[in-house]
């Protein structure tokens, strides 16, 4: 990011500098006092210079932008992305969010960094730089995030911690998932220790997590979270002096459950904030972004200005970047939105860094992707797959197996189900009546032979194919559900072939690909023409009977191990509580080997 020395910053704001671009005519949101009311903006470069009366900072080559009748608000703060889940780069996700009003994102970056370690990070950072979208760096916690530890292309760990968190780009610790707390992870307790010698924040992950979870978090000095599943544990983590990120995803629907804490039961929103967590190009662009989410708040009864102080400044300031965003105020970024009014809140133009970048709902400049280097282009390493090896061997005609069940009521959980399945061959056989398919892993970076491992899963509802996926959080091995093993198998070999992607095999044939060849996981489309993908994939998978409300939303996630109550990885079925492999058969079905 560009930071100008304090002397250009006071030069401009002083008026010494005059302004290069003033903004008049409009009503100033001004977040950090509550307060609407006429004011013109002044800046100078990529900052703010003033506001108010500004006719001392015009100069002869000033630029006016007319506002008159508009309301000016800061530019949206993503409090929370995992920006790789849209299947985006970079650049592209940028396009895609600025024409909505989010000039900033926080995030770790943490499926470039499991793939392509810091240089992929890195090389990300820099690609944001060029973009009009800021990204401030949270360093991952640790990677990876699983338990146990998964195979991935990178670990990152204390020594990393120690030369990230003293480096420029470095805003806090991202994404310190409760259990490795709980359980004094030595490695984790090192980087947190060194996170408070830096006096960097700590951000959170905690879902659905007791008293004493949010008291032992708040104690680590976890500073914020995004994972509240009710209101309530949403209250008590506020109770606890940790900062509370209301999600709204393209799955997570917990806006107007979390925001009763505010409506309901009288919580300040001062310490509120706003994230999407994981976000489909697809429904950004017909809902929005950040901005869809102030207008629920606002619908839920949030009031207008403190629904934009939840978009803004409060997620400033819990991450203590309120120095640079969050606020329209000198020496500030100049991110500026020109919105029709507060309480409908329609994005009409787009300032970042200073210079005009979307209007009326669309970008100004075409968006150009960097060259990509060797950093995000590894190859895949999975060992071919055959039909013959997918499946969980077993002795007898039957078998009673645990089968991972999607909980169709709250998003993502899994749970499991004892289900007695035929057995053919010496293999568990899924069993289409029950809904009982194959779900397999294939470790990507041949730090485990590329093997693939099986299990059996519950509640995607195909009839014939497969899905695969070799975007999958948290460590991006190739996940696949399928209700035919040679479907499964052809889904696998070709993801692995063709550098990553998506893919809906039925019959043996390629139904859908959407090619990720950047890192396996983004490319480098337009979002207009990733929505039409997406759409294609889910019809697609849909065609075969899925009926879960995103077949592909909740494939990419089934690796997750700090998602309840079982995860499925490369090492096997995980389940959470315990955090171990779990053997899914009965002893007495399981073969002998």
């Amino acid at each position: 990011m560009n930071h100008p020395s304090l002397r250009t910053l006071i030069d401009a704001s002083e008026g010494v500098v005059k302004a290069d671009r003033i903004i008049k005519g409009g009503q100033l949101v001004n977040v950090c006092t509550g307060e609407i009311y006429p004011a013109d903006v002044a800046i100078t470069g990529d900052r703010v210079a003033a506001t108010g009366d500004v006719s001392a900072y015009e100069g002869p080559d000033t630029e006016f932008v007319d506002a008159t009748g508009k309301y000016l608000t800061p530019g949206l703060i993503d409090g929370h992305l995992h920006l790789e889940c849209s299947k985006l780069s970079v650049t592209m996700f940028a396009d895609a969010a600025v024409r909505f009003g989010t000039t900033s994102v926080v995030s770790g970056l943490d499926q470039f960094l499991v793939v392509a370690g810091p240089e992929g990070v890195r090389e990300a950072l820099r690609e944001a730089d060029a973009s009009p979208m800021k990204i401030f760096w949270g360093a991952p916690f640790k990677t990876p995030y699983t338990l146990p530890e998964t195979t991935v292309g990178f670990r990152f760990g204390p020594e990393d911690h120690a030369e990230a968190q003293g480096g420029a780009d470095c805003f806090g610790v991202w994404e310190t998932v409760a259990e490795f707390v709980l359980n004094r992870d030595e490695k984790v307790l090192q980087a947190l220790e060194l996170a408070h010698r830096n006096r960097l924040p700590i951000f959170g992950c905690a879902p659905m997590a007791a008293q004493t979870t949010i008291n032992a978090l708040s104690a680590a000095g976890v500073r914020l979270d995004h994972e509240s599943y009710t209101a309530e544990e949403a209250l008590e983590k506020l109770r606890a002096g940790m900062s509370l990120l209301i999600r709204e995803s393209s799955v997570a629907h917990f806006m107007n459950e979390n925001v009763r804490t505010i409506t309901e039961f009288g919580a300040q929103s001062r310490r509120v904030g706003l994230c999407t967590d994981d976000m489909h190009v697809a429904d950004i662009l017909r809902e929005g972004h950040l901005d869809k989410l102030v207008r629920m708040a606002i619908k839920a009864g949030v009031k207008p200005v403190e629904a934009i102080q939840m978009a803004t400044l409060n997620c400033a300031e819990m991450y203590r970047i309120d120095h640079l965003v969050g606020s329209i105020t000198p020496g500030r970024y100049a991110d500026v939105l020109i919105v029709d009014s507060p309480e409908s809140f329609v994005v009409e133009r787009v300032f970042s860094r200073g210079e005009l970048v979307a209007e009326d709902g669309r970008t100004v400049k075409a968006p150009q992707a960097p060259e990509r280097t060797a950093a995000l282009s590894p190859a895949f390493q999975v060992a071919p797959v055959s039909a013959d090896g997918i499946g969980v061997a077993a002795e007898g005609a039957t078998a009673d197996v645990l089968v991972v069940e999607m909980d169709r009521t709250v998003p993502f959980v899994r749970k499991g189900v004892p289900m007695t399945l035929p057995v053919e061959d010496g293999t568990v056989r899924a069993d289409l009546a029950q809904d009982a398919l194959y779900v397999t892993v294939s470790e990507r970076y041949g730090k485990n032979d590329g093997a693939t491992v099986t299990a059996m899963i519950n509640g995607f509802g195909l009839r014939s194919g497969a899905i695969a996926s070799s975007a999958a959080p948290d460590d991006n091995n190739i996940i696949c559900v399928g209700a035919d093993r040679a479907d499964m198998a052809l889904a696998i070999n070709h993801l692995s072939e063709h550098g990553g992607g998506q893919v809906v095999v039925d019959g043996g044939e390629i139904k859908e690909f959407l090619a990720l060849p950047v890192a396996g996981i983004v490319a480098d489309l337009v979002p207009e023409e990733m929505a039409a993908a997406e759409d294609r994939l889910e019809a697609a998978a849909r065609a075969l009977g899925c009926a879960l409300p995103s077949a592909f939303g909740y494939l990419i996630f089934l690796e997750i191990t700090a998602i309840p109550e079982y995860a499925v990885t490369d090492l096997g079925v995980v389940n959470y509580h315990t955090q171990d492999v779990v053997d899914i058969l009965q002893p007495a079905t399981a073969a002998a080997n």
